[in-house]
């Protein structure tokens, strides 16, 4: 019986590896999508108004997998900023590979 359930475990497992590797970023996909974030996030220095004054941070050279995660959060509401959260909202999975993928190559 036990050796059911760790089968059936190292299955599942196996199923999400593969889920998760079918969304490979394409840096040349993401040309066509950086638009909205080029506009806060590539600028030096660059501070928001809205909803308060907040320092925007600059993710060329970030880790992808730290940015897909960043998005889902602001996507899920986990992370809570209102413009961050309504253009995760627009992002499929595979739009966040694509911009991660891209940011990751960009130089600092």
């Amino acid at each position: 019986m036990m050796r059911m359930i760790l089968g059936a475990a190292l299955l599942a497992l196996a199923a999400t590896a593969q889920a998760q590797g079918e969304l490979k970023g394409d840096p040349q996909r993401a040309k066509q999508k950086i638009s909205m974030c080029a506009g806060c996030h590539g600028i030096p220095d660059y501070r928001t108004a809205f909803p308060d004054v907040y320092y925007v941070p600059m993710i060329a050279g970030q880790n992808p997998g730290y940015i897909v995660k960043a998005l889902e959060a602001y996507k899920s509401g986990e992370r809570v900023h209102p413009s961050m959260r309504a253009i995760a909202a627009t992002l499929s999975g595979q739009d966040m590979a694509d911009l991660a993928v891209y940011y990751a190559t960009v130089a600092k």
